[in-house]
């Protein structure tokens, strides 16, 4: 195989693989925001828990300073989902009693407080310095290369695609139309003896436990990980690709996810072409101006999205109107 295909392999598997984990993620934010109408500006914080706590249980080096030997990253990544759903159950129990803004303040406090945390926490994340040496899946067999890249991307699709498929099975089941019942009138919902509560926590906990394993997915991928990798604009990120694909839509999600990475890191190689090296800092920042710019053209030209929330629609004798 010519060695400028294999180039353009190995950089497009490695950008599916980045695009795939953001779409694990931006699922469980859908799970919360488009379905609940949960305002989650913590979606970093979550992330962070999941892929701090596979790689703390997986990584030999680490894992012996307390005594422990690493785990198989398959129990990495469920300790990921675990750690996230617990941290999303407490966080849950206390800002769910909030509503919208004060509940993204509260959340986004609380993702800044887990990445300061991760940040000074040497002796346990290592501090500025992160987690090295994060095992690989498969790695032992297919070495470093190509080979190794595209098995975990399929690897990562397998999971997107088990994800996908059991959130449609939850949001089409009564379970799902509750959450829906509940974001338009909570106390309509209530009246009909429905705990709102009880269905905005478990909401936000499978929202929760998503973000985690998209954390771990992606940990495992490139091998080290930084507070610096779960800074706010990780949360600006998500929340342009949800907006972007269409909210309460797991398809929009998906969708909004692969298109925003590629607007992104077409962005970003485009400015780092035409900008001076000495001015090579201001990149990053026009690279979310123009994130915010495509947000802006959404908004205006479809504003539920490019695959908005199905609703449905019934024909009557005076023209359709959405049904009941």
């Amino acid at each position: 195989m010519p060695d400028f295909l294999i180039g353009w392999l190995s950089y497009g598997s490695f950008f599916m693989v980045f695009a795939t984990t953001f779409a694990i993620i931006a699922l469980g934010l859908n799970l919360q925001w488009g379905f609940t109408g949960l305002f989650n500006v913590g979606v970093a914080g979550f992330v962070a828990l999941g892929a701090y706590s596979s790689a703390l249980l997986t990584t030999p080096e680490v894992a012996g300073r307390w005594g422990g030997f690493g785990w198989p990253v398959a129990v990495g990544w469920l300790a990921a989902m675990g750690v996230s759903g617990v941290a999303g159950l407490l966080v849950g129990v206390v800002a769910l009693r909030l509503r919208q803004d004060y509940l993204a303040i509260t959340t986004f406090g609380i993702a800044v407080t887990i990445q300061l945390v991760a940040n000074n926490a040497t002796a346990l994340t290592g501090g500025p310095f992160g987690v090295q040496f994060i095992p690989r899946p498969m790695q032992g067999w297919l070495g470093t290369g190509l080979p190794w890249t595209l098995a975990y991307l399929a690897l990562a699709l397998l999971v997107l695609g088990l994800v996908y498929v059991a959130l449609e099975k939850l949001v089409r089941s009564p379970w799902g139309r509750v959450l829906r019942a509940i974001r338009e009138d909570e106390y309509a919902a209530a009246s009909l003896g429905k705990r709102p509560a009880l269905f905005r926590l478990q909401s936000f906990v499978i929202g929760s436990m998503l973000m985690g394993l998209g954390g771990a997915v992606y940990a495992h991928f490139v091998g080290y990980i930084a507070p610096e990798d779960f800074l706010p604009i990780l949360t600006f990120q998500l929340w342009a690709m949800l907006i972007v694909g269409g909210s309460g839509n797991n398809r929009g999600a998906v969708l909004g996810a692969f298109i925003v990475w590629t607007f992104w890191a077409g962005a970003g190689s485009l400015l780092r072409g035409w900008i001076p090296q000495a001015e090579q800092a201001r990149a990053a920042a026009l690279q979310v101006v123009l994130i915010g710019v495509l947000i802006a053209l959404t908004l205006v030209l479809r504003p539920r999205g490019l695959l908005g929330e199905e609703v449905a629609v019934s024909r009557h004798a005076g023209g359709d109107r959405p049904g009941p």
